[in-house]
């Protein structure tokens, strides 16, 4: 992060910092407003992928939630531009974990940890929040082509203790093992569609898709356990860091099969989380693009 890109960041983080949680709340919502009753960005795939998620749901009901999942990721906004200011310190006074019992129960295996994570709630507020906490983090994610933005983006998260790993590039393979083979954890995000040759055919609430299939190939090379993360945010703003328990590894002769069997496993797993909470689920994706 150059010294001008830092110099913002900390005169913008500092005010958004101090801002009142009202005027957060409806500085998030307005934006939210605008992205979906305004100007109607993908509006309509918002609610095209409601109505694919949860077919018998009314219309009235499928606005409301469309609403609300704008309006907690307009949220993201305000909470990333003041991650700069968050300390270790904050984190252990104000964001509540929930399951990191299963995390250290994790790494007393001595396989390395593999984090099932998903768009629900404010990803960058978790992996800040698991760094500032001591978990050795490393997150698998693609940078942006604007060179101001990616200093921006990983410049802050960095600042927190988080690693990176490239999505695809010519060493990931062997920064994930080398991650865990020095007992850390490595999130993978798979909630996205992806094709060939980096995804395979699989089902997401019951319509084909395509995901990635990473997640899985390395749980069942390493055997190390995968725990699905998420954060949500409650009434009263605060973050909720969870960690569930292991998905259990199916075994099968057959390789790919074991690899789509795992895949579709964790699809279920995602689908189960979203269910009990949709309003913190980032909708605006085109989740169920055709598979080719």
């Amino acid at each position: 992060m150059s010294i001008w890109t830092k110099f913002w960041v900390v005169i913008i983080s500092w005010i958004v910092w101090h801002m009142p949680k009202p005027i957060k709340v409806a500085w998030a919502r307005a934006l939210g407003w605008l992205w979906f009753d305004g100007f109607r960005l993908r509006r309509m795939t918002i609610l095209k992928n409601l109505t694919i998620a949860f077919p018998d749901w009314s219309k009235e009901k499928r606005y409301q939630v469309a609403r609300e999942s704008m309006a907690e990721l307009c949220m993201n906004l305000p909470e990333f531009l003041s991650l700069h200011q968050m300390s270790a310190d904050y984190v252990e006074k104000e964001v509540i974990f929930e399951g990191l019992e299963h995390f250290h129960r994790a790494r007393e295996e001595k396989k390395g940890v593999l984090l099932l994570s998903m768009h629900m709630g404010n990803g960058d507020m978790g992996v800040s929040v698991m760094s500032l906490k001591g978990l050795p983090i490393h997150l698998i994610s693609k940078k942006f082509k604007n060179k101001f933005l990616n200093a921006l983006w990983f410049g802050v998260r960095e600042s927190k203790g988080t690693k990176f790993i490239d999505p695809h590039g010519a060493k990931t393979a062997f920064e994930i093992l080398a991650a865990l083979k020095k007992n850390e954890a490595v999130i993978f995000v798979v909630d996205q569609f992806m094709g060939r040759p980096y995804g395979i055919e699989t089902h997401f609430f019951g319509r084909k898709t395509g995901t990635a299939y990473g997640l899985a190939l390395f749980a069942i090379k390493t055997g190390a356990p995968v725990l699905p993360v998420y954060t949500y945010r409650d009434q009263d703003l605060k973050t909720h860091l969870v960690i569930e328990p292991p998905i259990p590894l199916e075994s099968n002769a057959d390789r790919d099969l074991q690899i789509l069997t795992m895949t579709e496993k964790y699809n279920l797993k995602i689908e189960e989380i979203i269910r009990r909470s949709p309003q913190h689920w980032m909708w605006v994706h085109r989740r169920w693009k055709r598979w080719e």
